[in-house]
């Protein structure tokens, strides 16, 4: 692994093991067995690693919501695959980790909800139309307004006024406002669809 890859992978773990705010460089260093020196070759500050990181994570999570919409055979199948990767992901991470990069990181936010607008809500929308073809989403709704929804639920559920880390986990929140929205959006095909995934058994 090349030195600034190496860098970028043990301040990744620090912080999602802690959180960004109480890493600093001296921690990455120590971390790696390297001199601060070394990371400095290659970053100016921490904020250029959270801001690199970010990118890259960003990258990566677009390659792999694509395969994921690529590889399954319905949208009901698409969302529930989703949530497996979006549970593995957040259980993995501090919950102060995003309240982090909302406070102290604001570049790396907008970046961050900038990739949100432009790519997510995109694919959100690709995928709600392709469940209204499948016949497993509502006819009558208007796609752009859920898929702008769905992103202001994603939003809202970092929100540490609405969730406090301190009674909520991220992952709990970002899983049950997906099941609601998924829920809102489905005909009674998708929702039978729902209940066969979740192994649920009710009257109808």
């Amino acid at each position: 692994m090349k030195p600034k890859d190496r860098i970028l992978k043990g301040a990744e773990e620090l912080f999602f093991k802690y959180g960004i705010k109480s890493i600093t460089m001296d921690d990455i260093a120590k971390h790696l067995g390297i001199s601060k020196k070394t990371i400095y070759q290659f970053y100016s500050d921490k904020n250029e690693v959270v801001e690199t990181l970010m990118i890259q994570n960003m990258k990566k999570n677009e390659c792999e919501f694509q395969q994921t919409a690529e590889q399954s055979a319905n949208v009901i199948e698409e969302v529930f695959e989703m949530m497996k990767h979006i549970g593995t992901m957040f259980s993995k991470m501090n919950p102060n980790l995003f309240y982090d990069l909302q406070k102290y990181h604001p570049n790396s936010w907008k970046l961050f909800i900038q990739f949100k607008e432009d790519c997510i809500e995109r694919m959100v929308e690709d995928s709600v139309k392709r469940g209204i073809k499948q016949g497993l989403v509502r006819s009558d709704i208007n796609t752009k307004i859920v898929a702008r929804l769905r992103m202001e639920e994603v939003e809202m559920g970092f929100n540490a006024q609405a969730f406090p880390p301190d009674k909520f986990k991220i992952v709990d929140v970002q899983l049950a406002l997906l099941d609601h929205f998924l829920h809102g959006i489905c005909t009674l095909k998708g929702h039978k669809l729902i209940n066969k995934h979740k192994k649920v058994t009710e009257e109808e």
